[in-house]
């Protein structure tokens, strides 16, 4: 996600073979105490739904804040704040009946006016939320986006304390998942006002109506600590006292204390990966998401060159890739849509929009398309930057893609460039970076998730590719085939081959991360698309 979600790189670094001969994990949880200790590979950004755009917010969000619905196993809809759904016949007006014993940790009571509020702060200009894109199809909110009407004219109403009302310009497909996403929850207003700009930058300066409360947290702590919400709702199936995070960027400190008891899950690197794969704990997370190259058009103009973009996609051996440098179960990119994530008529996204050429890899077919493009520009050489986390698996995912370049194309010269997480995220989204190393999560299981980026307005498309064409696809598939689940297929398929042939981006592979889990921890709820994790269930046995 950043749109919906930024999926941070993991961490990746050598480990002595010392450290793999013994697999058993001396555990500090207890199951008297139900305490998780969990690691992250990268900082919390914010906690403003409003303003989030990556998986360490949206994850935390998804489990201290709740919605009209929660996902549970295989993005199945379950209860939230959502007791009954009522849909029109021309389904264009949802109504939903809010349940009266919901609180925020403050006390005071969750309503349907939390929902307004918090939707119309969304969609507002003023916020210049990256996310208010999703909120296309609810009546006024593309005029409302565009400054053409006012936030108050969004269609979604308050008839009382309990019954929300919300209608749609036109029909949206996949409108009951977007409810389970975080963009979609409510906010206290009264909060959100005492706070002003402060808000969701530390704990102490938000209110929380989920399963746990954020605490210890000041806005760049590498430790945060997610405590069971007293006043949820739903606290009776809450069985974990609290859930301790902590941030470590490399994966040999992070076995480690996974090995020592102090930790009961961590990513692994691409050895530890295959000297563990097979041992009890060994855990496959496959996302839907996919890392890309974006080439910044507008900061270097020759980036703006096709054969520029191709050249550089076509020196970058994908297998290699990723059984070399990751070696986590990821797989080569087939597109920009990752697999598994839709189907029709039997058949998947990902198989029907493939393009060879995109994620080819051809040594002489680079070469001669950099020359030319060099030559069309009327320059010897180019000079840029690769940019990517600072983890040690991002480090090394730069310095090969640097090495891929330089050694294949005459007269290119690469610096390899990694910040912190939240950096970069900053860093792509003013545009300040030549090629940036990006990521993206599907928000829920439609290829719309992916596909709207790179739409020519959309804030998320850091690199400023730009196609008509494409536009006027996406377009068709939100309005005049929204209804018609063939032809809005179709227009995504040949959308993404639009995107996939001009190297609008340059797809790498899609995720999946090894970890090692504690056995004993059970009932952790896992999605590949929308907020990956759900701790509402989970306990330690």
């Amino acid at each position: 996600m950043k749109l919906s979600k930024i999926v941070k790189l993991g961490a990746v670094a050598a480990l002595s073979a010392t450290f793999l001969v013994a697999c058993g994990q001396k555990s500090s949880s207890s199951s008297s105490q139900q305490v998780l200790n969990w690691d992250e590979t990268a900082e919390l950004p914010t906690m403003d739904l409003s303003t989030a755009t990556d998986v360490v917010s949206f994850d935390t969000l998804n489990n201290t804040m709740e919605g009209l619905y929660r996902l549970g196993k295989d993005s199945k809809l379950e209860p939230g704040l959502a007791t009954k759904t009522e849909v029109s016949k021309d389904g264009l007006t949802y109504t939903f009946t809010l349940r009266k014993n919901s609180k925020w940790s403050n006390g005071d009571k969750v309503t349907a006016n939390d929902f307004v509020y918090s939707w119309q702060r969304t969609v507002d200009p003023k916020t210049a939320s990256q996310y208010a894109y999703l909120f296309s199809g609810i009546k006024n909110a593309d005029d409302i986006m565009n400054g053409k009407a006012d936030v108050s004219t969004l269609g979604v109403k308050a008839d009382g304390d309990y019954k929300l009302v919300v209608t749609l310009d036109k029909k949206i497909p996949y409108f009951k998942l977007l409810m389970g996403f975080p963009t979609f929850f409510p906010q206290d207003k009264a909060v959100v006002e005492k706070y002003g700009s402060k808000y969701g930058t530390q704990s102490k300066y938000m209110v929380y109506n989920g399963p746990f409360k954020l605490t210890g947290w000041t806005g760049s702590d590498l430790n945060w600590t997610l405590a069971k919400n007293n006043d949820y709702w739903d606290k009776k199936d809450v069985k974990l006292a609290k859930i301790n995070f902590s941030v470590n960027k490399s994966n040999t400190t992070s076995y480690n204390l996974y090995q020592s008891g102090k930790l009961d899950a961590t990513p692994l690197s691409s050895q530890q990966a295959k000297q563990l794969k097979g041992k009890e704990g060994y855990t496959i997370r496959r996302a839907a998401s996919t890392f890309y190259l974006q080439f910044n058009q507008d900061k270097d103009p020759y980036f703006k060159n096709a054969k520029i973009r191709e050249a550089i996609s076509l020196v970058i051996n994908r297998k290699q890739f990723v059984d070399k440098v990751l070696g986590d179960g990821s797989t080569v990119a087939k597109g920009l849509v990752s697999p598994g994530l839709a189907t029709y008529n039997g058949k998947d996204f990902s198989d029907q929009a493939y393009t060879a050429a995109a994620v080819s890899y051809n040594v002489a077919k680079a070469k001669k398309l950099w020359a030319e493009g060099l030559k069309e520009l009327g320059v010897s050489e180019l000079s840029f930057s690769v940019m990517s986390d600072d983890s040690d698996k991002a480090k090394q995912s730069t310095e090969f893609l640097q090495s891929a370049i330089e050694s294949n194309l005459k007269g290119a010269k690469v610096t390899a460039t990694n910040v912190p997480f939240k950096t970069r995220l900053a860093r792509s989204e003013s545009g300040d970076f030549d090629i940036v190393l990006s990521a993206w999560g599907a928000d829920f299981s439609d290829p719309i998730s992916f596909l709207e980026l790179f739409t020519s307005d959309n804030p998320q498309n850091d690199g400023a590719w730009k196609n008509a064409e494409f536009d006027k696809l996406i377009e068709a598939a939100g309005n005049e085939d929204a209804g018609n689940t063939g032809k809005r297929w179709n227009d995504m398929v040949d959308a993404e081959k639009i995107l996939m042939n001009d190297v609008g981006i340059s797809p790498i592979y899609h995720q999946a991360t090894a970890w090692m889990v504690n056995p004993k921890v059970k009932g952790i709820v896992y999605n590949s698309a929308g907020a990956n994790y759900n701790f509402k269930e989970a306990y330690i046995k």
